[in-house]
């Protein structure tokens, strides 16, 4: 664990706001919203580790930047369901693709085989301790190129 921690902070040193287009933790809830459109926010912020108060903060950035709408759910009036904007898809697909040479860098030391390797083993742990709701190949769950 303390050898991902460390990677960990290698990525997060090297995703500066300039270079990704937005903040990382954008970037994260983004990511989360696009695999699961229309998911509770609540969800959000259980896939996000965060508490209620924050995920309300981190949404209301989004929404003033355009980046995700939140509506209530028919089902359910008392919740709100976040879905991405088509500004929300372009910031996103752009830092992915910032993002990507952040991970060549990181990864540097491992060949293409080596990298989806690390992709599937991560995957696997991470659906492991990660509610069902997770879908397999989504990029939130494991944003290592392969």
């Amino acid at each position: 664990m303390v050898l991902l921690t460390r990677l960990a902070k290698q990525v997060y040193r090297r995703s500066d706001e300039e270079l990704l287009g937005i903040h990382l933790r954008l970037l994260m809830a983004l990511s989360y919203v696009r695999d699961h459109d229309g998911a509770p926010q609540q969800e959000l912020a259980d896939a996000l580790c965060m508490d209620a108060n924050n995920v309300v903060l981190l949404l209301n950035e989004l929404e003033d930047l355009d980046y995700v709408t939140r509506r209530r759910d028919p089902s359910d009036r008392r919740r709100h369901l976040v879905e991405l904007t088509a500004g929300g898809r372009r910031a996103l697909e752009g830092a992915e693709r910032a993002q990507e040479q952040i991970e060549d860098d990181v990864l540097g030391a491992l060949d293409a085989q080596e990298r989806a390797t690390l992709w599937r083993l991560l995957t696997r742990a991470l659906y492991g301790v990660e509610p069902p709701t997770v879908e397999a190949g989504s990029a939130t769950t494991a944003s290592i190129s392969t």
